[in-house]
């Protein structure tokens, strides 16, 4: 098989979540150095994130430096399997409590370091995607009895997660962030006849992180132009 004939079946592959990802990072590159605004850089995403295989993801980045560079397998930072000792109290900063109910925290609200979710004959959400985190570590602590908990996450923190299950399901994708200073979440649990589930929301980053690249960003021109 000639060189044209290979770029063409790799064309037609089914994108993974790997190769997703890989995308939207060179387009948070260039929005951070300036080649996309805003509104460029969330309607790529938006399009990245929709791509079924490789060939259909090329053209958002197509335009951009940083799909000329050789992929290379990203470092990601040491995560330890449980929280610093004294870094997380005893005591909750919040509990969600669902009771034949439903309980939500989701939108831009400010995560504590320990949060108590409590699900019996109820769903509990607990959703971090847009959040701000004060605390580098937090710890989910959730009990599902005959109930339902969801945790999601942001796509760039890590992810860990500890408990078991009870005729019940207790579930936790762990990922690991590129950058040291994200956040860690950690979530405990038990499930009794019920269901706890954490997982990363592809497509969504933690606000915290880009706006340390943009001062970053904004820093370094500044230091350029007073030359």
């Amino acid at each position: 098989m000639d060189l044209q004939k290979q770029t063409a079946a790799d064309s037609e592959l089914r994108a993974s979540d790997a190769d997703r990802d890989h995308f939207a990072d060179i387009l948070r590159d260039a929005m951070a150095e300036g080649r996309l605004t805003a509104e460029e850089h969330a309607e790529r995403v938006e399009g990245v994130y929709g791509a079924r295989t490789v060939g259909e993801l090329e053209p958002y980045v197509r335009d951009l430096p940083g799909v000329h560079q050789a992929r290379v397998t990203p470092a990601y930072a040491v995560v330890p399997r449980r929280p610093t000792a004294g870094a997380i109290p005893a005591d909750p900063d919040e509990n969600v409590v669902a009771v034949f109910s439903a309980a939500v925290r989701k939108g831009r609200w400010r995560a504590g370091r320990r949060i108590h979710a409590y699900s019996v004959f109820g769903s509990v959400e607990i959703d971090l995607s847009e959040a701000v985190f004060e605390y580098q570590q937090v710890v989910i602590k959730a009990w599902s009895v005959f109930g339902n908990v969801e945790v999601r996450v942001p796509q760039n923190v890590s992810l860990r997660g500890s408990g078991g299950g009870v005729l019940g399901n207790f579930e936790v994708d762990n990922q690991d962030a590129a950058d040291p200073d994200a956040p860690v979440v950690f979530v405990d649990g038990w499930a009794v006849l019920g269901n706890i589930e954490a997982r990363p929301k592809r497509g969504k980053l933690v606000a915290d992180i880009l706006d340390r690249v943009q001062r970053k960003v904004d820093k370094g021109l500044r230091g350029h132009l007073d030359r």
